[in-house]
């Protein structure tokens, strides 16, 4: 045999050797595709606005495509990883907005184990993971008065997002019903920076009783920053009590901004799920937010949803929403539309 073919059978040999030991490791891991679509139609209308009639996308739940995955390292160690990007359906387009990173939702990689988990990358902060728990219309960011109210305010601005880059989360183990979630990063020489974001929560769960607190701190700011800044401080409580007949849900927000001209907002919720037949429930969430700054202004913000499962993964939902705000005409929304896990 030609010496150039015995070193290409050789080499070969070796590659599919390669091969082998890489598909035996990978064998111990395990990798899933998931995701939700959620689209709706309707007429919708801001506070001052206005009305729209349109179809969107992710109004009830941010549309989103994910792949996640773990491997067993030995010794009770896992290693995570996640990968997640936000979708928009009536347009096709990746992203919550143009310009939007493609991996926004999640970004991580990370170790788990019996001292709890942590994850290193982009990754959800606690404070809007307490956020969306505690009010009765969960992380929709369309129809939810305490998640507009907090994350996409009319009154002042939020500079917090859903989630950090650069940084590193950590999620302990649950004893008793409690757990505790913190999460910091880093500016890395951002333009306006004033250093790390800090942030955690602490969580209960015990049968019918479950409450939280959460606290951030925001020196860079995710969405721009004003003259003179400092930082933005949220503090967070947060319980529901499930009676079985209803759900019910209370939280309580506020928010400090320092710079040049400092500012504050306060917000307040209550709200209910009531099962109304096997698979239905009326959803209600009110919110009430009062921002201070050079003046005194209020929002005031109530939604009332019907949700329906077709299966344990189809939902069909109908909202009715109005928005008043200090000066401004109300704003009313009515829009019905599907959501779909897989």
């Amino acid at each position: 045999m030609p010496r150039s073919f015995k070193l290409l059978a050789t080499a070969s040999a070796g590659l599919c050797l390669g091969l082998g030991a890489f598909t035996t490791a990978w064998a111990q891991a395990s990798v899933n595709v998931y995701g939700l679509l959620d689209m709706s139609v309707g007429q919708f209308q801001a506070a001052g606005a206005q009305k729209v009639w349109k179809a969107d996308s992710g109004n009830m739940s941010t549309s989103y495509l994910g792949f996640k995955g773990s491997e067993d390292l030995g010794g009770g160690l896992r290693a995570r990883f996640a990968i997640e990007h936000f979708i928009r359906l009536d347009q096709g387009a990746a992203g919550r907005f143009n310009g939007d990173a493609f991996w926004a939702r999640s970004a991580y990689v990370g170790l788990q184990g019996a001292f709890g988990t942590t994850v290193l990358g982009r990754n959800t902060t606690p404070l809007f993971v307490s956020t969306l728990i505690f009010n009765a219309l969960g992380d929709s960011f369309g129809f939810s008065p305490a998640i507009r109210q907090l994350f996409t305010p009319s009154l002042l601005p939020f500079f917090g997002d859903t989630a950090w880059n650069n940084s590193l989360a950590y999620a302990s183990p649950t004893y008793n019903g409690w757990s505790v979630n913190v999460i910091g990063n880093v500016s890395e020489g951002a333009p306006g920076a004033n250093g790390r974001n800090i942030g955690g929560n602490v969580l209960y769960f015990n049968g019918p009783l479950s409450a939280s607190a959460a606290v951030q701190q925001v020196k860079n700011g995710a969405f721009g920053t004003p003259p003179g800044w400092v930082d933005q401080e949220t503090f967070q409580l947060g319980a529901s009590y499930d009676l079985k007949a209803a759900k019910l849900f209370g939280q309580y927000t506020n928010v400090k901004t320092k710079a040049t001209a400092n500012s504050k907002t306060t917000i307040y919720g209550f709200g209910a799920s009531v099962p109304v037949t096997e698979l239905g429930r009326v959803i209600v969430q009110f919110n009430r937010a009062e921002a201070i700054d050079t003046a005194t202004r209020t929002e005031t913000t109530m939604s009332v949803a019907y949700s329906v499962l077709l299966s344990k993964n189809t939902e069909l939902y109908a909202v009715a929403m109005t928005d008043r705000v200090t000066g401004l005409t109300t704003g009313t929304t009515l829009a019905t539309g599907m959501r779909l896990r897989f």
